[in-house]
């Protein structure tokens, strides 16, 4: 099977520090692929390198059959990949609705463009209830809901989730958990990063554990989530 994200040597560098030094992975159509690692790690700068935001110093990121190495990022939306960030970034002035209308500002299929609105509203309906309320009058956890809302309106063939549940209440990442395994069950291709190793680990097919850059550590979800230096370093088991 011709994998559709293939990340080969990778190398990324802020000026004179390397922060990701030549890694190798792939994803797969329907899988959820996991990044782990302590903050530092370059987990983030992986991600958005493969988005287009950061330009690589080496190695390769082909994706669908197509090299991105010098695609600019909206050019990489259009391809199909799309990135929900850390931090959400949300319009916080913009009613919800408007926000996820950006998230389709490439397309102009009006009832396509309707119909996925409607399906963010059926994943998150307490988007749907609120959609004309200013974004910034959500909490962490439903501003988080419609970043995910927005990545998904351009018909992404691969969802990037960066640290999904980052601030968020045990409850509140339980949903944003449970509707990624939502995602997967239908089969939406996920490239996660996501602070809680046990939770992504328990959803993920693949995961790589990141260390200073390089990936130390590659397995499946499951023997990830038993490995015993996997479970005293990010699982909080001695």
């Amino acid at each position: 099977m011709t994998a559709l994200l293939e990340v080969e040597d990778l190398r990324v560098a802020y000026g004179k520090i390397e922060a990701v030094k030549g890694i190798s992975f792939k994803v797969d159509a329907g899988e959820v692929v996991t990044l782990i690692g302590t903050n530092g790690a370059g987990k983030t700068t992986t991600l958005r390198t493969l988005s287009g935001l950061l330009q690589p110093l080496g190695g390769q990121i082909k994706f669908d059959g197509k090299v991105l190495n010098k695609i600019p990022a909206h050019k990489i939306v259009a391809l199909g990949l799309a990135h929900s960030p850390e931090g959400r970034h949300i319009f916080p002035r913009m009613t919800i609705e408007d926000n996820l209308r950006l998230g389709a500002f490439l397309r102009d299929d009006k009832d396509g463009i309707e119909k996925d609105i409607a399906r963010a509203y059926d994943l998150f309906p307490i988007l749907g209830e609120r959609r004309k309320q200013a974004a910034g009058t959500l909490s962490g956890g439903e501003q988080q809901m419609l970043a995910m809302g927005r990545a998904l309106m351009s018909r992404p063939k691969l969802l990037m989730l960066d640290e999904p549940s980052m601030g968020l209440s045990p409850i509140m990442m339980q949903k944003i958990m449970a509707t990624i395994q939502e995602l997967k069950s239908q089969g939406t291709t996920i490239l996660l990063i996501e602070q809680n190793a046990q939770a992504a680990l328990s959803l993920a097919d693949h995961g790589h554990v990141m260390e200073v850059g390089k990936i130390v550590l590659s397995g499946t979800g499951q023997d990830l989530l038993h490995d015993e230096s996997v479970r005293k370093a990010y699982l909080g088991e001695d």
